[in-house]
């Protein structure tokens, strides 16, 4: 009898337990920490969303907050096999980071299954908040559609308006080669031709070599994080910048002009959602995540934090942790935070922020460390993304 009685105390106990764990609110950071992007978002990213926490004052509704993190080493199925045990077993409410594009569609897709909240950051294909766009899906920080009219625009206006690909085959590269070329074309240019290369290359000089035989004025880089720093440095082997054509990073941020150093990088034209330097909010931002983590935050990880913030914003505001009453939420509430401000997310699930086109500084212009842009011009975020309904997403019909 009294075996019993003990057997019934500590199954109330685990069940107890376990509705605690299930009022609490649980964050997953779902990305590369070991791989091509692992200084891209990596580890840095969780830093940013646990500060983000710490911000936030560590608790919402009365219940702690938990970040939790895993690799998913640019592979779909490991991606979803990890976000399915963190949204069935594990109580996670929403996952962000979600570097790779074809690991953030099919963790979008999931989430849609599960009715769970995703914001991805790290990933860049528009396709998210266009024809794979859900209910419970945003999309934070840039897209291949923002970085084409960034990048892409300024530098067809500039008179560069011949171009050829380099571009990273899987669906991120896919969709910013799309992006890009039907702005270049837009603006009166003209693709000469593009090259897929594996993800995760250590020798570009067949692709680059097709490249420079183009003779296009602009080659664009339609890859990430050290296929971006490799390929760079190869063309340098090859001189073709000193031959005439140009490097367009089309999506290059600071943690990769770090790792190329300012010497390799300087005059290189890119765009990004967030400069610490840029004024006093995204310095103090920067200043807190270097206190941790001896290092700036780049657009991904600035993101990952604001992300993260305003998840617990809405889950403030609708009082509970229910999915569809925090995604009315996150698409109701305004964006204002050190990474962005006067943001606004669409019905499309898409947060609208101005970004910032930039130009690498040469090592005589840079003053201290970490100082590597110049700010050329602000895309407006109406500029940079479609509207819901020109978006392609069928939440908007």
């Amino acid at each position: 009898m009294k075996s019993g009685l003990l057997a019934a105390a500590a199954l109330s106990g685990l069940l107890m337990a376990g509705s605690a764990a299930a009022q609490g609110v649980k964050i997953g950071i779902l990305n590369d920490q070991s791989g091509v992007y692992a200084d891209y978002g990596g580890k840095w990213s969780f830093e940013a969303a646990k500060m983000a926490v710490e911000d936030f004052g560590g608790e919402v509704l009365g219940h702690k907050v938990e970040v939790i993190s895993a690799d998913h080493q640019n592979k779909p199925d490991l991606a979803s096999a990890i976000a399915r045990r963190w949204y069935e077993v594990e109580n996670v409410d929403m996952i962000t980071e979600l570097t790779t594009s074809s690991v953030a569609l099919a963790i979008h897709e999931l989430s849609k299954q599960m009715k769970k909240i995703d914001i991805v950051v790290g990933a860049a294909t528009s396709r998210l908040t266009g024809d794979a766009c859900q209910p419970y899906g945003f999309h934070w920080a840039y897209d291949t559609h923002a970085l084409a009219v960034g990048t892409g625009g300024a530098l067809v206006k500039a008179g560069g308006d011949t171009w050829f690909f380099l571009t990273a085959d899987y669906a991120f590269g896919y969709a910013l080669e799309k992006d890009t070329s039907e702005i270049v074309a837009a603006n009166g240019g003209k693709v000469l031709g593009s090259v897929r290369v594996p993800l995760n290359s250590s020798d570009f000089s067949s692709f680059l070599l097709q490249a420079q035989s183009s003779k296009a004025k602009i080659i664009g880089l339609a890859n990430a994080g050290l296929d971006t720093t490799n390929s760079i440095k190869q063309a340098a082997e090859f001189g073709i910048v000193k031959g005439g054509q140009k490097l367009a990073g089309l999506l290059l941020t600071l943690a990769e002009v770090h790792g190329l150093g300012l010497e390799a990088a300087q005059g290189l034209v890119l765009t990004e959602g967030y400069y610490w330097d840029r004024d006093d909010r995204s310095r103090a931002l920067a200043e807190r995540f270097f206190k941790r983590t001896g290092r700036m935050p780049n657009m991904i990880q600035a993101g990952t934090y604001s992300a993260t913030l305003q998840y617990l914003k809405a889950v403030k505001a609708a009082g509970t942790k229910d999915t569809e009453s925090v995604a009315k939420k996150l698409k109701e509430l305004p964006v204002d935070d050190d990474f962005a401000q006067g943001g606004k997310v669409l019905e499309n699930g898409r947060m609208v922020h101005d970004l910032y086109l930039l130009e690498v500084k040469k090592p005589s212009e840079s003053k201290k460390p970490w100082d590597y842009y110049k700010q050329l011009a602000v895309v407006p975020g109406d500029k940079a993304f479609p509207s819901a309904k020109d978006s392609g997403c069928p939440l908007t019909k």
